[in-house]
């Protein structure tokens, strides 16, 4: 999440920013706005930061670094609540992402979770995109759908239920992560875990011998449907031993949305 709230910026000036009544249109060269398309700048901003300090860094690594290092917390210490929601409930990772996004923890986040190109095309042969759609993305005729894979090494994990149908269900998911701390270190995992699911991680402890080591890990969630539609989570946080580095990711148990 980007602040995003009355925002100072430039503006068109051939447009009118504010108006007297409904005759009489005023125009700036700077206006205060809110939205999505004033937070982007703020995180495509961070994100070239990061690039600079980190240019070895993908655009994966440098999202990983962004979500995982965000701050749940709003000024009073307490979770973020939902604006949206007027009972002003804990926002969930639907409603505000990971939270707001700290540019300086994004620097050095510990541990990141890569993706490859390869990667996102198994995502995409996952999801029935034609060859021809792919190329058209990729602009290369080298990939193939040998591999499909919904399973990408994202920093985040959502799991779909049924809001019609009282079932328990079971999905797995597989992570890597690359240590980019100084030197060997070793993590522990924290758990919170989503109201009615069980979250469980294999293993619990990561350890890393040097910098750019990569570990894995499986993340299984159980979970049941309810015919409530409510959207649970928690996260999985590793913590670094005698070091200053937490990696979370959020996790969420949503319903499927039906159009």
């Amino acid at each position: 999440m980007a602040p995003g709230s009355l925002i100072l910026a430039a503006y068109n000036p051939n447009n009118y920013a504010a108006a007297i009544g409904g005759y009489i249109f005023l125009s700036s060269n700077y206006t205060l706005l809110s939205g999505t398309s004033m937070a982007c700048p703020h995180a495509s901003g961070v994100a070239a930061l990061l690039k600079g300090a980190h240019p070895e860094w993908s655009a994966a690594a440098i999202r990983s670094a962004l979500v995982t290092t965000a701050n749940p917390l709003d000024n009073t210490l307490k979770p973020i609540r939902d604006n949206g929601d007027v009972s002003l409930s804990f926002a969930s990772p639907l409603a505000m992402g990971a939270g707001q996004i700290d540019p300086n923890q994004a620097l050095d986040p510990g541990l990141i979770y890569d993706a490859t190109p390869r990667d996102y095309v198994n995502l995409m042969c996952s999801m029935n995109f034609t060859q021809k759609q792919i190329m058209t993305i990729t602009r290369s005729k080298s990939y193939n759908c040998s591999n499909p894979s919904s399973d990408l090494n994202y920093p985040s994990f959502i799991v779909l239920y049924d809001p019609n149908m009282s079932k328990t269900t079971v999905k797995t998911f597989h992570r890597t992560v690359t240590n980019v701390g100084t030197g060997s270190a070793t993590y522990k995992v924290k758990i919170v875990q989503p109201e009615s699911s069980t979250i469980t991680v294999s293993p619990e402890t990561l350890v890393f011998g040097k910098t750019y080591e990569k570990q894995s890990f499986s993340v299984t969630i159980n979970y049941s449907s309810n015919n409530r539609g409510e959207v649970p989570f928690g996260e999985v946080v590793w913590i670094e031993e005698n070091g200053k580095h937490k990696v979370r990711s959020p996790v969420v148990v949503s319903p499927v949305l039906s159009f």
